[in-house]
């Protein structure tokens, strides 16, 4: 069995809510991680992404990583952390970062996901994901206006009550269902 049919069978666990209580989600092979005081994410470094340096990014990503083709962004991991106030479960937070998917999407899909973490991080490991549809405006280095996109967000709340947002964007297949699953399933609240 590959390192992704792995990650995606742990992630299909999790996303069942069946899967126990793991501690650490698992990261496929070949993928790095985006570390934040909140929660850890994998993403597909060896398709190319690679971390922003915190100088770099902006300041409302608490990490990032990005996939670039030519100097256009193809791909963009992202980790926003208390994005949003008056936020204190999955289903505000979800709210809150629903909001920001923008006018030009649509959504595909909204579930609860139980994510993977210490079984006392309690609430914090319940969180939304929105599967979502949208085209590239063409600015800031994002790929031709018009472009056909996908997205993934997971919304949460940590630990400590800090709202989190977790996104993965990238060109309409470019990646796939599995790899989307992946990313979910990887995701480790503190």
């Amino acid at each position: 069995m590959t390192a992704v049919a792995v990650a995606v069978a742990a992630a299909a666990v999790l996303l069942t809510g069946c899967g126990g209580d793991a501690d650490k989600a698992s990261v496929p092979e070949g993928w790095g991680t985006l570390e934040t005081g909140s929660l850890s994410v994998g993403y597909p470094k060896s398709e190319g992404y690679a971390e922003q340096p915190a100088g770099e990014r902006a300041k409302a990503n608490a990490a990032v990583a990005l996939k670039e083709e030519d100097g256009i962004r193809t791909g963009m991991v992202s980790v926003q952390l208390d994005f949003a106030t008056g936020v204190h479960d999955a289903a505000g937070a979800a709210a809150a970062a629903g909001a920001g998917i923008g006018l030009n999407s649509t959504r595909k899909a909204t579930d609860d996901v139980r994510l993977a973490g210490p079984e006392d991080a309690g609430e914090a490991r319940e969180a939304r994901r929105i599967d979502y549809d949208f085209t590239a405006d063409g600015q800031e280095d994002t790929p031709n206006r018009g472009t056909p996109m996908t997205g993934v967000l997971v919304a949460g709340v940590d630990a400590k009550g800090v709202p989190f947002v977790v996104r993965l964007n990238a060109v309409k297949d470019a990646v796939d269902a599995e790899d989307l699953d992946a990313f979910v399933g990887s995701i480790t609240v503190k």
